[in-house]
């Protein structure tokens, strides 16, 4: 049945859809009332006094969209979704009202959240749109349109096109004062009605190009392989590796410069004008909240794209559990080897290794025979090869099988207790140096810089090289402080003026410490290395 809309001194436009039954009233005093009737379903009515009538729109679907105006309160027009209630939305006195609309069963429709915290209801129009009331103003003037990068992104897209700076500062402000109206998001544009200087709103418009169906494949390709990027939307959020990935396959979601195109019925030809500029960046506000919203602009439905993804999920999900199944290859079933079967003589298995000891043991008494080897001299190898061993049998590895014979004998002659000395020796030990080619001193000096600090004590002891000032400014500077003698820098040695004290610093960070009788020049390790310089001397002078 044909409807009409009509007022004293000004027409709105009229439509019809098909399977309502809509009826429109006017009086030449200036009040208009309409009303809707569907069976089955939710009256809802929209009155209008005293101002002027903006445009009715058709959403996706047929339905028919009037919009009123109260009070000379800013406008909100009704929206009637597929088939359903017609809901409408009024302001008035200046106040905001954000409806609640239902969609066409009777189904409310859940709201969402836009920039600056302010919840706001998206309603689904008939077809795969989606219509969003007006956004509340922005109370700061300085706090941006959006604050994820990907809102940021379609604000540059704007700006980046512009050539007229005052255009887009008149749109900001026309956008914080809440002059920008009912938003409908349908695949490839935006429209929405923008008050400025006139009754009359301007209906403005701005339009991007749809992804094509191949585009759509590439893309949810690459969201399914990655189920982060899954999470990611469900929770209205699309990071920098989605996009990107997106762009690895020549897929652009967000737009660039020049792939907005606005419009707007104004008679100002900018491009984009103040009031497409402004619903330009209440857009960046709804995309803030909800990156579906640049999705759907893109021609792709929420529901759909998430149905589309639970699939290409389990389908993946599916191909790497069946790849994971051929590589393992067919299940190992028990059975007996064909010369064990046939075997004439049964052994059994060996029984599982011992638990190692909690020590290595001790070596047996060896007789002393003649033209045999040393006794003493055997049992020291076989008590360092049982240590060797032992070592192996718990750790796996042999800590010291990449030592060279010196290293080797040093650390033989620091670990072993009837080989340490710094003036008398005894034989074996004698024959300990002789055979790595070094005499007893040498040998004995090296065991006591492998008892101070192993590796790295024997390095400092064969080993100058020159450090960095730093530490050596700080260990001046720390005994001087500490009352300390004074000592001469030489390399990485310390040494007072007496010439009996010294500290080495090493690779490690640490001084050890050493002394020499008065003017001989004898250094021999004393004391425990310190990261502490002062440490270290109190440490040598107190032993």
């Amino acid at each position: 049945m044909r409807s009409a809309a009509g007022r004293s001194g000004d027409a709105g436009p009229a439509g019809a859809g098909s399977g309502d039954t809509r009826s429109a009233a006017a009086d030449a005093s200036d009040t208009r009332a309409s009303a809707a009737a569907h069976a089955g379903d939710t009256q809802a009515s929209a009155v209008g006094t005293g101002d002027t009538c903006a445009p009715a729109t058709r959403t996706g679907g047929g339905a028919r969209t009037p919009a009123t105006r109260t009070g000379g309160g800013a406008r909100t027009p009704a929206t009637r979704t597929g088939g359903g209630a017609r809901t409408p939305a009024t302001r008035a006195g200046g106040g905001a009202r954000t409806p609640a609309t239902r969609t066409g069963g009777g189904t409310r429709t859940p709201a969402t959240r836009a920039g600056g915290g302010t919840r706001t209801a998206a309603t689904r129009t008939g077809g795969n749109g989606r219509v969003f009331p007006p956004l509340p103003q922005h109370p700061d003037p300085q706090a941006p349109f959006a604050t994820s990068w990907w809102g940021n992104a379609w604000i540059a897209a704007l700006e980046g096109t512009s050539l007229d700076a005052g255009r887009l500062s008149r749109g900001r402000a026309y956008a914080r004062e809440g002059h920008v109206d009912t938003i409908t998001v349908a695949p490839g544009r935006i429209v929405a009605y923008v008050h400025g200087s006139r009754p009359r709103p301007y209906r403005a418009e701005i339009r991007m190009r749809t992804l094509t169906s191949e585009d759509w494949d590439t893309f949810l390709d690459a969201v399914a392989t990655e189920p982060a990027h899954i999470a990611a939307l469900l929770d209205k959020d699309m990071p920098h590796a989605l996009a990107e990935a997106a762009e690895r396959a020549d897929v652009q979601l967000l737009p660039g410069p020049g792939d907005l195109v606005p419009s707007c019925s104004c008679p100002d030809h900018g491009r984009p004008c103040k009031h497409a500029a402004a619903l330009t960046y209440q857009t960046a506000r709804l995309l803030d909240a909800d990156p579906f919203v640049l999705l759907l602009l893109r021609g792709g439905d929420e529901a759909a794209l998430l149905d589309e993804l639970a699939q290409r999920n389990a389908h993946e999900a599916a191909r790497e559990q069946s790849e994971s199944a051929t590589e393992a290859g067919p299940e190992n079933l028990p059975g007996t080897l064909a010369r064990d079967a046939l075997a004439t003589e049964y052994r059994p298995p060996l029984p599982p290794p011992l638990a190692a000891p909690a020590h290595a043991g001790d070596p047996p008494l060896l007789p002393s025979l003649p033209g045999a080897p040393d006794p003493t001299s055997l049992e020291f190898l076989a008590t360092d090869a049982a240590a060797r061993a032992h070592a192996f049998l718990t750790t796996g590895a042999d800590p010291f099988a990449a030592a060279d014979p010196w290293h080797d004998a040093v650390r033989l002659a620091a670990s072993h207790p009837g080989l340490t000395g710094r003036r008398s020796f005894s034989r074996q030990f004698a024959e300990l140096a002789r055979a790595v080619g070094h005499n007893p001193t040498d040998l004995s000096r090296a065991a006591a810089a492998w008892r101070q600090g192993a590796e790295e004590g024997l390095a400092v002891l064969e080993s100058p090289w020159d450090p960095p000032a730093g530490p050596f400014d700080r260990a001046r500077g720390a005994l001087i402080t500490a009352d300390l003698p004074r000592m001469t820098i030489h390399r990485n040695h310390l040494t007072n003026a007496s010439g009996s004290l010294q500290l080495r610093y090493g690779r490690d960070g640490r001084w050890y410490p050493y002394r020499s009788e008065p003017g001989r020049d004898d250094w021999w390790p004393e004391g425990e290395p310190d990261e502490d310089p002062v440490g270290a001397v109190t440490g040598m002078i107190g032993t």
